[in-house]
């Protein structure tokens, strides 16, 4: 969080109109063109840089001051610390037309290190080739390493990912051969003391000691950025700039693709016989310098490998210890990938990595890389991972969802092609209840993640318990944060809504009698079970209102829609039926976060047609469970949207076209358990406990039943009145101040239509329950046989005063 003087600082800068920027840029154009290198200077290019920095889009400045800011950037007599902020203020204005650097302008390494900033910013293909070509011949040559080379290998490494062809291949393999001289040669004695005045200076002058392990020892291998010191010396932070780039280097530099010189070279070294043990044998100064580099960074990782085991003694250089053993793992990676000899090299320091990581939970992230590397060379090799990934899926989820770094570095981990494509994707579907812990946890962040991930975790087996975990979701999230407050010392805990108070919560965590539906909610793998947690929902409920709930609950619709546009390619009819009653079930059992129910009904709502659809019958086979649905509701919840869904579904698919085993006896339960929930609605009063019934719920109501008369003519009589009955309600004044005109007006227009039809039953019957013939997607294109123009057209047959004419 900013400081509040900072803040203040930006918005000042944010409100500087045009016209004081104008005469700002003159006061600087003044200062520059006098050359006053004072602190008068510094001070306003700092302000210039905090102006044009501090808004999203760009300031314009004033050509002249443009032009001479460039040129004191490249002015021999400028201060260093002026042409730096030159360059900060050049970048900020990029990419701009009145910028006119150019590499020749450069007089010095240091100067040309922040014109190629300047020009990497601007962005241009052809400035670009030229100064990464300017900057290789400067690395390349002869003179010992000064300063100015410190300035250079990051401009290198943006080229090289840049335009990768920018770069000559004579020069590119020079400059291999002195990264791996940067990475393996560096000075392993401490830089010397400034001789008068710094920071770092020493009362006395003396020699500089060597440099050290992070544990405190005496460095007795080669330096690596894990080496520490009070002085580094100019190879030392080479040799660090050397690593922070080689891997991007191996991937898009020449190194990444040998050239045939460079085979010929090596066949011409390793003769005939390739094997693993020749290439390390090989004297190292005949080697080409892509397989020098190579050679230097497989040593490098190794090196680093071990320094990460030894126990650092600050906790800034424990956190850099994590972060080289990540690029070490990547590098050698990326190493065994263009070749494959190196694998047999680096197993067996990579095994006892696995090992160490596996029982170190500081080290979660670290693992990650190391999987991915067994991931891609463990068939080749012959190593069994399934160790890692067992501790990858069980413990990691459990013990780090609250670690945000963590959890998307996981999830892309869990993406991998490898993954999702070889042996070990049972074991993924398994743990699906561990990884939705960090969705949980996550929301939103992790949203679009597990939508891409979601179509490969579920199958026929997992689909109705991953259903049950996406709609305990919420509750998820508020077990996972009353577990953390239960568990960890203050000093530990990840932040949270500090707002929610719960000792409730955590009293109720320790209930033997609560204890089951906690562990089944917070289980690590698929148990093939499924418990109703409405009791856990009501211990839950203080923490209904904590933020980081409610950004879950509102992740859950996105996650429904991309379960069932999985589920509804390879269901069958028991699955449909399955997950269809889940959704009747499941209606009225949501934890209760505000809005969540509502949105949570509006997917499932659209979803329960979709899986009649796949499986017609399951009206009639599940014709019980629908009959209790429909009865068991007092009246719509919220907006009805599962009421109108499931309404619609039985007056759609409970006949005889899609399903032989219905009969009329069925016909008339579900017509008379329909009959008297539309009595209820529309006779009772609205209040806080009976929500006003949607107009559309009234019209379904009365299209179902028209629909279920028309296949047992029997009933017609009884619906006709109960038309009749519907469309005097609707124009009842008492009626008035329940329902707006609208919604009265859609409902006498509906029964007014549907008691046309009726007067014609094998009309009515074949618009209302068309054969499957009629009902497929082609008939219904042809905008001549849609059901609106059938019901029209029917209704000016029956009315007396329209002719048979249109219009």
């Amino acid at each position: 969080m900013l400081a509040t003087g900072t803040e203040s600082l930006l918005r000042q800068a944010r409100e500087v109109g045009a016209e004081e920027l104008g005469r700002f840029c003159a006061r600087v154009s003044a200062l520059l063109q006098a050359e006053d290198w004072g602190p008068d200077t510094l001070d306003a290019l700092r302000r210039l840089f905090l102006i044009v920095a501090a808004t999203k889009y760009s300031r314009r400045l004033e050509p002249a001051c443009v032009a001479l800011l460039q040129t004191a950037l490249c002015s021999p007599r400028c201060p260093e610390r002026l042409q730096l902020l030159c360059a900060a203020v050049l970048r900020e204005m990029a990419p701009s037309d009145s910028l006119s650097l150019s590499c020749d302008h450069a007089q010095s390494s240091r100067q040309l290190g922040l014109v190629a900033s300047v020009l990497l910013a601007q962005g241009d293909p052809q400035q670009v080739r030229t100064m990464g070509q300017r900057v290789i011949k400067v690395l390349e040559s002869r003179q010992p390493e000064g300063p100015s080379l410190t300035h250079l290998l990051p401009v290198v490494s943006k080229v090289a990912s840049l335009a990768p062809d920018a770069l000559p291949g004579e020069q590119t393999k020079a400059l291999s051969k002195r990264l791996g001289d940067w990475l393996r040669y560096a000075s392993v004695q401490q830089g010397a003391a400034h001789a008068s005045g710094g920071f770092f200076s020493a009362p006395r002058a003396r020699q500089p000691g060597p440099v050290t392990e992070v544990d405190g020892t005496v460095a007795t291998d080669f330096f690596t950025v894990l080496s520490t010191g009070q002085r580094f010396t100019e190879d030392q932070r080479l040799n660090v700039q050397a690593f922070s780039m080689l891997r991007g280097w191996l991937l898009q530099g020449g190194p990444a693709h040998p050239s045939a010189t460079d085979a010929d070279d090596r066949s011409e070294l390793e003769g005939s016989t390739v094997s693993v043990l020749s290439a390390a044998s090989t004297a190292s100064h005949l080697l080409p310098p892509a397989e020098w580099l190579r050679e230097k960074a497989l040593e490098y990782c190794q090196r680093l490998l071990e320094q990460s085991g030894r126990r650092a003694l600050r906790k800034a250089d424990s956190d850099l210890q994590k972060a080289c053993l990540v690029e070490a793992v990547l590098v050698l990676d990326v190493l065994c990938r263009q070749d494959p000899a190196f694998l047999y090299r680096v197993l067996p320091c990579l095994r006892a990595l696995r090992t160490r990581l596996c029982g170190d939970p500081a080290c979660a992230r670290a693992l990650l890389p190391v999987a991915r590397f067994f991931l891609r060379h463990g068939e080749a090799a012959a190593v069994d991972a399934d160790a890692v990934y067992q501790h990858l899926f069980t413990r990691i989820p459990s013990e780090h969802f609250h670690s945000p770094m963590l959890a998307f570095e996981f999830v892309q981990f869990c993406r991998d092609p490898l993954l999702l494509l070889g042996s070990n994707l049972d074991l993924l579907k398994t743990s699906f209840p561990n990884l939705f812990k960090f969705q949980a946890w996550s929301s939103p962040a992790l949203t679009s993640e597990f939508v891409a991930l979601l179509p490969a975790l579920v199958d026929a087996e997992t689909a109705v318990e991953m259903l049950h975990l996406l709609l305990d979701l919420p509750s998820l999230t508020a077990a996972l944060d009353l577990q953390l407050r239960s568990s960890q010392a203050a000093s530990e805990r990840p932040l949270w809504d500090i707002s929610v108070r719960a000792p409730g919560c955590l009293e109720a965590l320790r209930d033997p009698q609560a204890q089951g539906l906690f562990q089944h909610l917070l289980r690590a793998k698929a148990s093939g079970t499924t418990e109703r947690l409405t009791p856990l929902h009501q211990l839950l409920q203080p923490l209904a209102s904590c933020a980081r709930v409610v950004q879950c609950a509102q992740a859950v619709p996105t996650l429904l829609r991309a379960f069932f546009a999985a589920v509804t390619q390879f269901a069958d009819g028991a699955l449909a039926s399955r997950l269809a009653l889940l959704l009747l079930e499941r209606s009225d059992a949501l934890f209760q976060v505000e809005g969540y129910e509502a949105d949570v009904h509006r997917v499932l709502s659209s979803q329960f047609p979709a899986l009649c659809k796949l499986h017609p019958p399951l009206v009639v086979e599940q014709a019980k469970e629908l009959l209790e649905f429909v009865g068991s509701l007092g009246g719509p919840s919220g907006t009805g949207y599962m009421l109108t869904s499931v309404v619609w579904a039985i007056g759609e698919y409970l006949s005889v076209s899609w399903d032989r085993r219905c009969t009329a006896e069925q016909i008339s339960r579900f017509f008379e358990a329909l009959e008297a929930l539309l009595f209820e609605v529309t006779q009772a009063r609205p209040s806080t406990a009976l929500p006003k019934c949607p107009p559309q719920v009234i019209t379904v109501l009365m299209t179902t039943l028209t629909k279920l008369a028309s296949r047992s003519q029997d009933l017609i009589p009884r619906v006709s009145l109960l038309l009749s009955k519907m469309r005097t309600l609707a124009q009842s004044p008492a009626a008035g101040p329940v329902h707006s005109e609208d919604d009265l007006g859609a409902v006498r227009t509906r029964a007014t239509e549907l008691l046309n039809l009726l007067k014609m039953p094998s009309v009515a019957q074949f618009v209302l329950t068309p054969s499957v013939e009629v009902s497929q997607p082609r008939y219904h294109r042809d905008s001549n046989t849609a059901l609106p123009l059938a019901l029209d057209m029917v209704s000016r047959l029956l009315e007396r005063e329209a002719s048979l004419l249109p219009g």
